[in-house]
């Protein structure tokens, strides 16, 4: 394994510091796209790509954009969840560019989830599950 230098300590220190803004309570909203093998494979890349188009075209810049690994579901890829403060999360199934723009301007934009294309509610750490 190489060794770890100062600008790659630097790089992990920027996206933790990035990734604890919205625990820190400084965004108001948290996007992951899961971007695992799977998902990659499914088109996560055309949803990350549209999530960062609308943020850009509507001047948004209290909502963080990240990435993730596989979540263990690749039949339902590509998945995303959208993490609102003091909300129960929402995980995405099945998601393509036009369902991404109507998650961005519905449930980002007017606090409307999407139930249609909504998975899951809650987290793995909930006792909250599947489909509340």
């Amino acid at each position: 394994m190489a060794k770890l230098t100062i600008d790659d300590l630097k790089k992990i220190k920027e996206r933790v510091e990035k990734e604890d803004q919205f625990r820190a309570g400084t965004k108001r909203m948290k996007l992951t796209v899961h971007m695992g093998t799977c998902g990659i494979a499914s088109g996560a890349k055309e949803i990350l790509d549209t999530f960062m188009s609308e943020i850009s075209e509507n001047n948004v810049n209290d909502v963080l954009v990240t990435t993730s690994g596989c979540i263990g579901i690749c039949s339902r890829e590509p998945l995303a969840t959208v993490e609102e403060q003091g909300k129960d999360p929402i995980v995405y199934e099945y998601l393509n560019p036009n369902k991404a723009r109507q998650i961005f301007k519905r449930h980002v934009m007017n606090g409307e989830v999407q139930t249609d294309f909504v998975m899951a509610r809650g987290s793995e750490h909930d006792k909250k599950g599947v489909g509340k």
